[in-house]
């Protein structure tokens, strides 16, 4: 759907012709229809209806990937989140996670953000991209990927051993990241096998989890 009385803009002529290639109908409608639709605010104009995001076995994520650029397997690079709310803060996590090359998210069923339009839009096009596993609960599937040989590591303030000190050039990792706040649950907090902080050199305790994640995401995207 794209609203009546928009200006011209080549972006909009790539969305039209994009559509029509998929075979998706195109129609122009009023903006009060338009955003009625909308699950997301300020939708700028288009509206578009997707079918939900497949989810994979945590299984799956655990596997080594595919070659590339004829290099040989690689190791996963998992994100896990336990139980971040914030529809913004969790599309800002996702967008910085395929940034930095992890191969999936592992999110928890329940009291937890989900891939809803507003956190779509904060991803920036980022979901279409990562793989998902909704697990029924995050210290069991702490344990199930450290049975399939990937180290996780929980994100903690109150860690002593900072993250730049953690050796994962290679191994299979899944970083953990607690929710708003609160940060790591306690059973979540007891299944990672390790836990490191981001040493911080202001008088503030902690760092928004977006900004948590886009600091040790990229940091062990150079370690690797």
């Amino acid at each position: 759907m794209i609203a009546e009385g928009l200006e011209q803009a080549p972006i909009l002529d790539d969305i039209i012709e994009l559509a029509r290639e998929q075979r998706a109908a195109v129609r122009e409608v009023p903006r009060r229809e338009l955003e009625a639709a909308a699950r997301s605010d300020a939708p700028q104009g288009v509206v578009a209806l997707a079918d939900p995001l497949p989810s994979k076995e945590l299984s799956d994520l655990a596997r080594p990937l595919p070659p590339a650029h004829g290099s040989a397997e690689r190791a996963p690079f998992l994100l896990v989140l336990d139980g971040i709310t914030d529809p913004g803060n969790f599309g800002a996590v996702l967008r910085t996670a395929e940034c930095a090359g992890v191969s999936g998210v592992v999110l928890p069923r329940h009291r937890a953000a989900r891939v809803t339009a507003t956190a779509a839009k904060a991803a920036a096009g980022a979901v279409e991209h990562l793989d998902f596993a909704v697990v029924p609960g995050i210290p069991a599937a702490l344990r199930d990927l450290s049975s399939h040989d990937v180290w996780t590591v929980g994100l903690d303030p109150a860690a002593p051993r900072p993250l730049h000190e953690l050796d994962l050039a290679s191994e299979a990792v899944a970083l953990v990241l607690g929710a708003e706040g609160r940060g790591l649950s306690r059973l979540a907090s007891e299944r990672c096998d390790v836990l490191a902080s981001i040493p911080l050199r202001g008088a503030l305790g902690s760092l928004n989890v977006a900004a948590a994640a886009a600091v040790a995401c990229f940091d062990i995207a150079r370690r690797r």
